[in-house]
């Protein structure tokens, strides 16, 4: 529908698509500050205080995200305490891990880093939300969240996480847009993850796993054993120790590439669309614990082999003085015939990539 039309259904907009200032009063969500965004169908929420990382996503009726057992969990003074870290780890559809470090504790030249990094807990400043027409023949409606988290230590590092969240009424996504900016005067380390999770009842023994993946690497033993199984779910098993896979992507001539988990019996998925230029690593968290059932799809700049894995090698993600990255990344919302055609763009990109595999081996037997 054109704005008129739609506007002689509804007298508020609000009525379709809203964004509204939230602040929990109970438990560990304390004083937690947030915004509630209604999208038709789609509804999730932002978190204020913990880096506008999404928390709880809905899409037709159904919960698509996934929660800890600590539940929603405001900032605590023990979230970047090593190990402890993993009391305050919600989950939600999205964290952020980043920027010193993306994964396991670690301590190096007498300094530590926790777990997943601080960027998860970092509140955003001069943040504000907007809902616009656009102009033009075909005019959209849309929400927009945005602000910017610092990581800052004195006579350390001052990295700056600009973000912009945005969803148009009646299309199902969230456009995730992302600049980080090193406003130190020296090199500084720049790792980052993007940490979505998917849980239960989206995610159970029906789901599968889509990606376009060259080849799997199980990130240690418990995780080979379960190499054949990583695009598939079970159901709960009581005290299942969690998978990680490390996955080698295809993608197109642009560097574009995707993950997706479908359920074909309720007939929804959700699609993560992002680039290998700033994201070329991507791995896999898959726990069937009972307690802790998930699956985590992970596009990172970085391995979660970790911080001294990459000082080992001596390829650690630095940004200059003043040097900036742009990432944008796509969460869409999948249903009818999109399931098929998730699939059918994964075998594509894999079938392209062995195509000019072939093409390359021949041309060098040529030469």
């Amino acid at each position: 529908m054109v704005r008129k039309e739609l506007m002689s259904y509804v007298g508020s907009a609000q009525q379709l698509m809203s964004v509204r200032p939230v602040v929990y009063k109970e438990g560990r969500a304390e004083g937690l500050q947030a915004y509630e965004v209604k999208n038709d169908r789609l509804s999730f929420s932002v978190m204020i205080d913990k880096c506008l990382d999404i928390a709880e996503v809905n899409w037709k009726g159904y919960n698509i995200s996934f929660l800890s057992k600590p539940g929603l969990t405001g900032r605590n003074h023990y979230d970047t305490h090593g190990a402890e870290a993993q009391r305050s780890i919600m989950g939600g559809m999205l964290f952020t891990c980043g920027l010193e470090n993306i994964c396991a504790p670690c301590l190096v030249d007498g300094k530590e880093y926790p777990m997943h990094g601080r960027m998860r807990t970092t509140p955003a400043e001069h943040v504000g939300a907007d809902t616009y027409w656009t102009d033009g023949d075909e005019p959209q409606y849309i929400i927009n969240i945005s602000g910017e988290m610092r990581e800052a230590e004195l006579f350390g590092e001052n990295m700056i996480l600009r973000r912009s969240i945005e969803t148009t009424f009646g299309v199902p996504e969230i456009v995730i847009k992302d600049c980080i900016t090193n406003e130190s005067f020296r090199e500084e380390t720049m790792m980052l993850l993007y940490h979505f999770n998917v849980g239960y009842p989206f995610l159970n023994e029906d789901c599968e796993i889509i990606l376009p993946t060259k080849e799997v690497i199980p990130r240690d033993d418990v995780a080979e054993k379960q190499i054949g199984l990583w695009s598939k779910m079970e159901k709960p098993a009581d005290n299942e120790p969690e998978c990680v896979f490390i996955h080698e992507l295809s993608a197109d001539k642009e560097g574009n590439t995707f993950a997706a988990v479908i359920n074909e019996r309720l007939g929804i998925g959700i699609k993560i669309q992002f680039n290998q230029k700033y994201l070329p690593y991507f791995m896999q968290w898959k726990s069937v614990a009972s307690g802790d059932y998930v699956i985590g799809l992970e596009p990172a700049n970085s391995s979660v082999l970790g911080k001294t894995y990459h000082l080992e090698k001596g390829d650690l993600h630095m940004l200059n003085p003043f040097e900036t990255e742009n990432i944008e990344l796509r969460l869409s919302f999948l249903e009818g015939k999109e399931i098929k055609k998730v699939k059918e763009e994964a075998l594509q990109l894999v079938t392209q990539y062995k195509q000019d595999k072939r093409r390359h081996k021949n041309e060098k037997i040529k030469n």
